[in-house]
């Protein structure tokens, strides 16, 4: 039986969420996770110790109670949203240690807008934002502050873009007739072309004890949005542009997990700084598969208090999500050619070969999908089941009802 010291989770619905925790878990530290239905995709892992559901209304209003319950020594959050009421907080409840960041920095890297004001003070190359109407097209229309806009789009029924590509200055007009109504207007920028490129640091003291790089092979939507095949690479590349990097994050005092997003251009050589993700970031299955354990990092320096460097991680490893990734496939060969990004230089053979082989890849891992722990898995197919097919269509009412409450139940699933 483990003497570690639990950890209560926030945000296990997620593969983000489940990757921290399965990282833990495999160290010996009992996870307690907290999910927003008793079918969290987290909830179904060997490694959940403990499940309990979250609370109704802000954190405050129940999560100390929670942390009085489990006895857990830390907490650890996923979403930009708890990140921010986390902010708030005290960075103690009781004797448990909120492992998140503070508002000041938090505050920055979540605000485009001036997170890339920084880096241009500091010589870090990042798209042009036009304030009136661009020269060169296409251009990409983002949020400053995602956050900030989401409830008051939704507030308004306009649905949340994180970013658009516009290829002309009529499709602009259109686009930001759409906002009209609102008192904020996303951002105009230059588009860079490439591939993604992630950079991510495990910032403690002021110090990195934990570095990791990865490219994005391809994405959902199929011109730019979250990563659904990545591969990681290995630390010698690129060392420059890693060294400017944590002088950027040291800049900002960050401490903990992030990212630093860019744009890489193999043709031109030309990096562009995209953003700054403070937090646990989409594609971590990857690093956790590489070696590069950044939950584990988190929880051993804070909690365990070790100072010994983390292992050396693995190059030419990689991982798919393999919903979005099937979908983007899909939508390559089926949907319509102009929400294709033709700077993309997609290929859609290429793709399907990668679809196919990768079941044969020997160095391809799963964001949800493992061996080893197969629950969450099932618990996803049944979810995905489940979404298409109502329970009323298959079973009586009174049985659908019965199933129904037994989903809601606060034990431990799995």
């Amino acid at each position: 039986m483990t003497s570690l010291p639990p950890v209560l989770l926030l945000g296990i619905d997620t593969p983000i969420g489940l990757c921290v925790m399965r990282e833990l878990g495999r160290h010996g530290v009992p996870v307690f996770g907290i999910g927003k239905s008793a079918r969290s995709i987290g909830a179904a892992s060997r490694y959940c110790s403990q499940f309990h559901m979250r609370g109704k209304g802000p954190l405050q209003d129940w999560l100390p109670a929670l942390v009085k319950k489990t006895g857990a020594a830390a907490l650890m959050a996923i979403s930009e949203g708890d990140l921010i009421q986390l902010a708030d907080m005290p960075e103690q409840i009781g004797p448990c240690r909120v492992l998140t960041p503070r508002k000041a920095a938090l505050d920055l890297v979540l605000d485009k807008e001036r997170t890339l004001a920084l880096a241009r003070e500091m010589g870090i190359e990042t798209p042009i934002n036009h304030t009136g109407m661009p020269h060169r097209w296409p251009v990409v229309l983002k949020w400053s502050d995602p956050m900030l806009i989401q409830p008051k789009l939704e507030a308004a029924g306009i649905p949340f873009v994180k970013a658009e590509i516009v290829h002309d200055a009529a499709q602009l007009e259109k686009a930001l007739a759409r906002y009209a109504s609102l008192d904020m207007k996303p951002l105009v920028q230059s588009y860079a072309a490439g591939r993604g490129l992630g950079r991510m640091f495990y910032r403690h003291n002021g110090e990195t004890t934990l570095f990791f790089q990865h490219e994005r092979l391809h994405e959902w939507p199929p011109e730019g949005g979250v990563s659904t095949l990545c591969q990681s690479l290995p630390a010698t590349l690129h060392q420059q542009r890693r060294a400017r990097s944590e002088a950027f994050l040291e800049k900002i005092g960050w401490e903990g997990p992030a990212m630093v997003e860019y744009r890489y251009d193999p043709v031109t050589r030309e990096f562009v700084l995209m953003e700054i993700n403070g937090r646990f970031w989409g594609s971590l299955p990857l690093a956790s598969a590489a070696g590069a354990e950044f939950g584990w990092e988190h929880y051993r320096r804070h909690v365990l208090g070790e100072t010994t460097e983390a292992p050396a991680w693995n190059s030419g490893v990689r991982a798919r999500y393999m919903i979005p990734e099937t979908r983007r496939l899909v939508k390559l060969f089926a949907g319509p050619a102009t929400y294709i990004d033709p700077h993309a230089r997609l290929r859609r053979w290429q793709s399907l070969w990668r679809w196919l082989s990768g079941f044969f890849d020997p160095k391809m891992h799963y964001y949800v999908f493992a061996t080893d722990d197969p629950g969450p898995f099932f618990r996803d197919m049944a979810n995905i089941i489940r979404s298409i097919v109502p329970l009323d269509k298959v079973f009586p009412a009174d049985r659908a009802q019965h199933l129904s409450s037994e989903s809601k139940t606060h034990n431990k699933a799995g």
